[in-house]
């Protein structure tokens, strides 16, 4: 599976958040065999950066053992940290189903 966590953090903040989150995903890489990448949205609201980190191909233990190494940085993120699991779309996921019509005009 795939975790992506985003979550929102002060512009006058992010100087200090990023070597933390980078040192935790090192570290949780070394343990995990995870492929961490961190990202934000190019643009500023209201004084907020959002922020994406990004975890493939990890296991179902592997958030709580996120959350708990990001336990300490809630003082530099505004709001919640949420999570979003996704998987692979895997073409045998759907060898059973009928094939769709390819007539574009029918998709409503």
């Amino acid at each position: 599976m795939d975790l992506y966590v985003y979550y929102k953090v002060r512009a006058h903040d992010a100087a200090a958040l990023a070597p933390r989150v980078r040192a935790i995903q090192a570290a949780l890489a070394a343990r995990c065999a995870a492929a961490p990448q961190l990202k934000r949205r190019p643009e500023l609201r209201d004084g907020l950066q959002t922020w994406m980190e990004i975890y493939a191909g990890v296991d179902a233990a592997f958030g709580a053992e996120l959350e708990r190494a990001c336990a300490g940085l809630n003082c530099l993120i505004a709001g919640a940290r949420r999570a979003e699991v996704f998987i692979d779309l895997a073409a045998a996921d759907f060898a059973s189903a009928a094939l769709p019509s390819t007539d574009s005009t029918q998709c409503a």
